[in-house]
Protein backbone atom coordinates (compact mmCIF):
# COMPACT_ATOMS: atom_id res chain seq x y z
CA UNK A 1 0.00 0.00 0.00
CA UNK A 2 1.73 3.36 -1.20
CA UNK A 3 2.04 5.79 1.59
CA UNK A 4 -0.35 9.06 2.06
CA UNK A 5 1.13 12.33 2.95
CA UNK A 6 1.92 12.60 6.58
CA UNK A 7 -0.22 9.66 7.91
CA UNK A 8 1.53 6.78 9.68
CA UNK A 9 1.41 3.25 8.43
CA UNK A 10 1.26 -0.03 10.68
CA UNK A 11 1.73 -3.68 8.88
CA UNK A 12 0.65 -2.23 5.43
CA UNK A 13 -2.90 -1.04 7.09
CA UNK A 14 -3.26 3.20 6.78
CA UNK A 15 -4.10 4.79 10.25
CA UNK A 16 -6.22 7.62 9.95
CA UNK A 17 -6.10 9.83 13.50
CA UNK A 18 -9.02 11.45 14.11
CA UNK A 19 -10.27 14.20 16.41
CA UNK A 20 -12.99 13.55 18.90
CA UNK A 21 -15.59 16.25 18.95
CA UNK A 22 -16.84 17.06 22.56
CA UNK A 23 -19.47 18.96 24.11
CA UNK A 24 -20.38 19.95 27.43
CA UNK A 25 -23.20 18.33 29.54
CA UNK A 26 -24.77 18.41 32.81
CA UNK A 27 -27.33 16.23 34.32
CA UNK A 28 -28.80 17.46 37.36
CA UNK A 29 -29.91 14.33 39.77
CA UNK A 30 -33.15 14.44 41.75
CA UNK A 31 -31.57 16.28 44.95
CA UNK A 32 -30.30 18.95 42.74
CA UNK A 33 -26.84 17.76 42.42
CA UNK A 34 -25.18 19.10 38.72
CA UNK A 35 -22.71 16.65 37.04
CA UNK A 36 -20.76 18.04 34.30
CA UNK A 37 -19.02 16.15 31.52
CA UNK A 38 -17.37 16.05 27.96
CA UNK A 39 -19.70 13.88 25.62
CA UNK A 40 -18.77 12.88 22.23
CA UNK A 41 -20.31 14.13 19.34
CA UNK A 42 -22.98 11.22 18.11
CA UNK A 43 -23.98 10.15 21.60
CA UNK A 44 -27.32 9.46 22.88
CA UNK A 45 -27.73 11.02 26.19
CA UNK A 46 -28.73 7.78 27.91
CA UNK A 47 -25.26 6.07 26.52
CA UNK A 48 -23.75 9.55 28.18
CA UNK A 49 -25.46 8.94 31.25
CA UNK A 50 -24.13 5.26 31.87
CA UNK A 51 -20.87 5.67 30.91
CA UNK A 52 -20.90 8.23 33.63
CA UNK A 53 -22.75 6.07 36.04
CA UNK A 54 -25.80 8.31 36.52
CA UNK A 55 -28.87 6.57 37.17
CA UNK A 56 -30.43 6.27 34.28
CA UNK A 57 -32.10 3.68 33.64
CA UNK A 58 -32.69 2.86 29.92
CA UNK A 59 -34.88 -0.91 30.07
CA UNK A 60 -35.03 -0.71 26.69
CA UNK A 61 -31.59 -0.32 25.40
CA UNK A 62 -32.26 2.95 23.85
CA UNK A 63 -34.52 1.30 21.21
CA UNK A 64 -37.45 3.91 21.90
CA UNK A 65 -39.86 1.49 23.70
CA UNK A 66 -39.56 2.93 27.07
CA UNK A 67 -40.20 5.92 28.87
CA UNK A 68 -37.48 5.07 31.75
CA UNK A 69 -34.64 7.47 30.12
CA UNK A 70 -37.22 10.10 30.68
CA UNK A 71 -34.98 13.37 30.82
CA UNK A 72 -36.20 16.86 31.62
CA UNK A 73 -34.78 19.63 29.30
CA UNK A 74 -33.54 22.67 31.82
CA UNK A 75 -33.69 25.60 28.98
CA UNK A 76 -36.31 26.36 26.53
CA UNK A 77 -33.40 27.36 24.36
CA UNK A 78 -31.97 24.10 24.30
CA UNK A 79 -35.28 22.07 24.04
CA UNK A 80 -35.67 24.23 20.91
CA UNK A 81 -32.52 23.07 19.27
CA UNK A 82 -33.14 19.59 19.19
CA UNK A 83 -35.22 17.82 16.28
CA UNK A 84 -39.05 17.43 16.97
CA UNK A 85 -39.79 14.42 18.78
CA UNK A 86 -40.83 11.36 16.73
CA UNK A 87 -44.57 9.82 16.88
CA UNK A 88 -42.72 6.78 18.72
CA UNK A 89 -41.35 9.21 21.41
CA UNK A 90 -44.49 10.90 22.28
CA UNK A 91 -45.86 7.55 22.22
CA UNK A 92 -43.14 6.76 25.23
CA UNK A 93 -43.24 10.12 26.78
CA UNK A 94 -47.05 9.41 27.60
CA UNK A 95 -46.03 6.68 29.81
CA UNK A 96 -43.64 8.60 31.49
CA UNK A 97 -43.58 9.82 35.37
CA UNK A 98 -43.73 13.50 35.95
CA UNK A 99 -44.16 14.17 32.51
CA UNK A 100 -43.13 18.04 31.68
CA UNK A 101 -43.37 20.19 28.26
CA UNK A 102 -39.61 19.86 27.89
CA UNK A 103 -39.61 16.19 28.50
CA UNK A 104 -37.54 14.11 26.29
CA UNK A 105 -35.96 10.73 26.17
CA UNK A 106 -32.30 10.37 26.43
CA UNK A 107 -31.83 7.90 23.97
CA UNK A 108 -33.61 10.23 21.25
CA UNK A 109 -31.04 12.83 22.20
CA UNK A 110 -28.18 13.15 20.33
CA UNK A 111 -25.02 14.98 21.27
CA UNK A 112 -24.04 17.84 18.61
CA UNK A 113 -22.73 21.26 18.79
CA UNK A 114 -26.02 22.83 18.58
CA UNK A 115 -26.74 21.92 22.35
CA UNK A 116 -23.16 22.09 23.91
CA UNK A 117 -24.01 23.14 27.61
CA UNK A 118 -27.26 21.57 27.57
CA UNK A 119 -28.48 21.12 31.38
CA UNK A 120 -30.88 17.45 31.87
CA UNK A 121 -32.83 17.24 34.93
CA UNK A 122 -33.74 13.64 35.83
CA UNK A 123 -37.19 13.68 36.77
CA UNK A 124 -38.20 12.12 40.59
CA UNK A 125 -38.97 8.85 39.52
CA UNK A 126 -39.00 6.71 36.48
Amino acid sequence: MPKTGNWPERRGILVLWMSTVLINVTFVETDGTEEHFKVPVGTNMLEAAHSKDIELEGACEGSCACSTCHLIVMDVEYYNKLPDPTDEEIDMLDLAFGLTEMSRLGCQIKATSEIDGIRLALPVAT
